[in-house]
This record gives structure tokens, C-alpha cells and sequence, in this order.
């Protein structure tokens, strides 16, 4: 593949504006003698303080012709009245009369700059600090060759796995270890599943519903079938368009329910919700840990695992991991694992569809470090779309999001391989 082809875009926690446009609020301000400087900030500060601006600089200094200084120190915001001593704090009031300041209005940046660029703007207007992201996550400000070679190829996988099955357009996942590139766990949507193909053939033409001015195949046997996905360059393609990606339509599994006994529909089977079920159920059989609890069995995939935790550790079974459809754990690596993981701390997962605000919030338990998406989610999406759930500063647990502009060659390559 070739990288000129592909583009990473880092995804930031609040939308971007442009730096000459970012929104002001005005403010009360006075040109003050120098000597008075520390005086007045200390009583507006306890008087008069910003708390909604508090990326402003209290005072600003300007240097005028000949070589002298001017300072100037914000004493209030200003209200929307067009009387300013009827809307300024008494307090405030009285300083103003005490040093017989000359006041007036002025424009600041409502928030603190989120760049080096918007800062550079604010400044223009009134002095302000800028503090970078304190986290240092990888990729943030660009990407290696090396690095972007396997984000390629990682979400190239899930896009295949996309469109492999059952004749649907699904959302798939890939959760990956970044330190060794390798594969943790790989899902797609499994809100509905059947296992009778009358059922399926039923059960897959309601799930894909379309207007009649889509065209829709049909194979050998009569199958619905619409694999194709959406263009990098159209913004609106996604709003009519793969009714079966569970991120995209959250509640779609409650308009149809099926009609025969052997359809089962569970509303929270999305590829990243999949995807973390099949890293735990890895880590329990790479890992087994001490304790006392019983081994409870519980069902991943259609797939019996154990849950327990033996007093004894015991050696790794990668015969046994392989047999239960966990991939690409090899058996030099095993020697090398030593500690069982915190659930995805550390982990990377692609996904083909920015997810919903359920995976997303999902995978801010897991502890994900990085999100990868390659189509975004104007319906329903949490990192970018509708809501920007990385940028939630209450949460305990912060990741990295970035979209992968996939080639229009990839795609017609993926549809025709199918």
C-alpha cells in the first residue's frame, strides 16, 4: 500500500475553530500606574475574579512610542447593559473611584486556546497563557512511516472484516497490542445472528430495508447482498445508507424484532462491545490468576471460557487458545508475557465506524490508549460527529482519536475482493 495514499487525522478533544474566529466576550478595563500593579491585582482578585477566564493575564503591557510602557489591567466582565456603573460590582465601583481610573471596553477570547496557532490570535486581543495537552500519546503530532505502515494495515483488516459475512455492511473491530503489532481480539456487529439460513435470508432483507432507489443485489441463491462502503469524499452517503452498522443505528435491533425462534437479537453485541469480550476472554486463558473463586464458565462468541482462577498458575495452552478461535498469539511471544494486563490499557482498536456513545464509553473503561476510525457516524457518533466523549474532562480515563482517510482504491480493492 502505498502511504502517500492514506491520511491520519488526529481528531481533538473540542472542535476546531479558526484562530481569527474564535469568540470573544468584552470586558471592563483601566490603564493603571505601574507602581500601583501589585495592589490592584491582589484586591480584583478577591473583589472582581475571572473565574470563567481564567487564561487571561490580568494585566497587559503595551509598549509605546519612545520606548515607554503602558500598563493595563481588566477589572470586571462587562454586562450586556449599555450603563456601565449600573451593571459594574460596587466593590469595583469604588476601586475605580479610589485611584481614579479611566475605564473602557474591550474584547477578549472567551476560551483558552487549544494551539499554539490560537493562542498566537488571542494575543493579538488581550495577553493569555497557553498550556499544551498534558498527556503524550503517540501520534498526536504526527506519525512515524513505520508507525502509519501499520495503522494501514490494521485497518485494512477490519474494513475486510466488515464486509466478509452474511452479504451485510457491519461495523468490525480490531483491538491490537501497539508495542509488539499484534492482533488482541477481531469482531463485527453481532446484534442479530441466526441459525437457520431460511431465518437468515428473512432476518438479513428487514435488517437492510432501503429506499427503492438504492440498488440492491442479489446472489446466486437469492441472498440480499450490499457490500459496498461509503466514499471517503461523500459527507452524507452514511444517512441513508447500511441500516445494519449497529453504531450507526443503535436502536434499530427494537424496530424489527424476528419472527421465528431461531433469530436472536441482543441490542448490545456492537463490534467494539464484541471485540472487548474476546480481549477478557484472552487475557483469562493467557493468564490465569490466583484465588479462590470458582471457574465459572461463560459464553464469548458461541464459545464456552472459564473465568476462574485456579490457586496454581498454570502454563499457557496456546494449542487450546488457537482451537477456541483467538488469533494471532504465537508461541515465542507467550514466553514473554509475563503479568496479566489491565483490561486494554495500552491497547489500540480500529474500527471501521466511529462508534456510538455505548462502545465509546466502553472503551473508556478498557482503558484504550488510541481509537482509530476510518468512516464517521453523523447519526449517532461520541467522537467527533455528535459528541466529542474524549474531550469529557470528568471522566478518569482519557484516549487519543484519529480517523484514517482511507483510499478510494482500498475500497474498490475490498468490494471486489468480496
Amino acid at each position: 500500500m502505498e502511504l502517500e495514499m492514506w491520511e491520519v487525522v488526529h481528531i481533538p478533544d473540542k472542535p476546531q475553530i479558526a484562530p481569527n474566529q474564535q469568540p470573544t466576550v468584552n470586558v471592563l478595563a483601566a490603564v493603571i500606574e505601574p507602581k500601583l500593579t501589585n495592589v490592584l491585582i491582589r484586591r480584583l482578585n478577591q473583589i472582581a475574579p475571572l473565574e470563567n477566564l481564567r487564561h487571561l493575564k490580568r494585566v497587559q503591557k503595551k509598549l509605546l512610542e519612545g520606548g515607554k510602557i503602558q500598563l493595563s489591567v481588566i477589572l470586571c466582565v462587562a454586562s450586556d447593559e449599555s450603563n456601565e456603573s449600573c451593571s459594574m460590582p460596587h466593590d469595583v465601583q469604588e476601586l475605580i473611584n479610589s485611584y481614579q481610573l479611566s475605564v473602557f471596553q474591550t474584547k477578549v477570547c472567551q476560551y483558552a486556546a487549544l494551539s499554539k496557532e490560537e493562542w498566537e490570535e488571542q494575543c493579538k486581543l488581550w495577553p493569555t497563557s497557553y498550556h499544551p495537552p498534558t498527556y503524550n500519546i503517540d501520534g498526536i503530532t504526527g506519525f512515524s512511516k513505520e508507525d502509519s505502515q501499520s495503522i494501514f494495515i490494521f485497518m485494512n483488516m477490519a474494513i475486510h472484516l466488515a464486509i466478509s459475512g452474511n452479504g451485510l455492511v457491519v461495523n468490525a473491530a480490531v483491538i491490537v497490542d501497539p508495542l509488539v503489532k499484534q492482533v488482541v481480539a477481531t469482531a463485527y456487529d453481532q446484534v442479530c445472528s441466526w441459525d437457520i439460513e431460511a431465518d437468515k435470508v428473512t432476518l438479513e432483507t428487514n435488517c437492510l430495508r432501503k429506499p427503492a432507489a438504492l440498488d440492491l443485489s442479489t446472489d446466486s441463491e437469492g441472498m440480499v447482498s450490499h457490500k459496498t462502503l461509503p466514499s471517503t469524499c461523500l459527507q452524507d452517503e452514511t444517512k441513508q445508507l447500511y441500516t445494519g452498522v449497529s453504531c450507526l443505528y443503535p436502536w434499530r435491533w427494537a424496530e424489527q424484532q424476528p419472527v421465528h425462534s431461531s433469530g436472536c437479537w441482543h441490542p448490545l453485541r456492537h463490534a467494539a462491545m464484541v471485540a472487548i469480550e474476546s480481549s477478557a476472554a484472552r487475557d483469562r486463558l493467557l493468564f490465569p490468576s490466583s484465588g479462590d473463586i470458582q471457574d465459572t464458565p461463560i459464553d464469548v462468541d458461541n464459545k464456552q471460557y472459564s473465568m476462574g482462577s485456579p490457586a496454581k498458575k498454570q502454563k499457557t495452552n496456546i494449542e487450546k487458545i488457537a482451537g477456541n478461535g483467538i488469533k494471532n498469539i504465537c508461541e515465542e511471544d507467550s514466553h514473554s508475557l509475563s503479568a496479566r494486563p489491565y483490561l486494554c490499557t495500552g491497547y489500540d482498536i480500529y474500527l471501521v465506524w466511529e462508534p456510538c456513545t455505548m462502545c465509546a464509553m466502553a472503551l473508556v473503561h478498557q482503558r484504550i490508549r488510541r481509537i482509530f476510525y476510518a468512516f464517521p457516524n453523523p447519526n449517532a457518533g461520541a467522537l467527533g460527529s455528535v459528541y466529542r466523549l474524549q474531550g469529557e474532562r470528568s471522566l478518569n480515563h482519557h484516549y487519543a482519536v484519529f480517523r484514517v482517510m482511507v483510499p478510494e482504491q482500498v475500497l474498490d480493492g475490498a468490494h471486489h475482493q468480496t
